[in-house]
């Protein structure tokens, strides 16, 4: 991610975070994989201690950058908490504002490679040879849960649960929106004034 690079700072998804949870053995990544194979969202007891490993290996210096967590009021909360812990507060909570027809579409079209984790996209960021990772020649695939029916269904699930993650923030003074149907420079500029602000 262009954000990640340019701030010097990991970017992390919850997604990448379980990927790497299962295939590592253990209780908890074998939870992971019972959910997401069934295209399930990963309950959020499950999904913190995934986030609570992350931040104590990769999580302390100089801060990061999460997509897409926490996606529920209890995980905010804990997440807070979690982190006031570790002495690192949440400072910046930014939503990414887009329709449900160019999720669909950013989301169809998602890959990545099976060796090293880098993303593509098939339209927005095509590797320079199909099915081809540019970095280390791995096979590029989709996610099994990448369906437009899964992505539907996700999207009602985020209408049900995630806009009290937005108020959550609201209230603490901490959440920015930005136009996520933006050309891309145009949204990674809009982010850049936000971090300086």
């Amino acid at each position: 991610m262009a954000l990640s690079a340019a701030l010097g700072v990991p970017h992390v998804s919850t997604g990448q975070m379980f990927r790497a949870a299962t295939r590592k053995d253990g209780p908890v990544g074998d939870a992971v994989k019972q959910f997401i194979d069934k295209g399930q969202l990963v309950p959020d007891d499950i999904t913190l201690q995934v986030v609570r490993l992350w931040l104590d290996e990769h999580g302390r210096d100089g801060g990061f950058i999460f997509d897409g967590f926490p996606r529920t009021r209890a995980q905010a909360e804990a997440f807070d908490r979690v982190l006031l812990e570790m002495g690192m507060p949440v400072t910046l909570a930014i939503l990414l504002d887009a329709t449900e027809t160019d999720i669909l579409e950013r989301v169809l079209g998602r890959l990545s490679c099976e060796k090293c984790g880098t993303l593509y996209h098939s339209r927005f960021v095509p590797p320079r040879q199909a099915g081809i990772c540019d970095n280390c020649g791995g096979r590029l695939t989709q996610r099994v849960d990448d369906t437009e029916e899964t992505v539907r269904k996700r999207l009602e699930v985020y209408r049900q649960l995630t806009l009290d993650v937005v108020k959550h923030y609201e209230r603490a003074g901490l959440l920015r929106r930005v136009d996520g149907g933006q050309p891309k420079d145009k949204v990674f500029a809009e982010i850049r004034g936000l971090l300086k602000s």
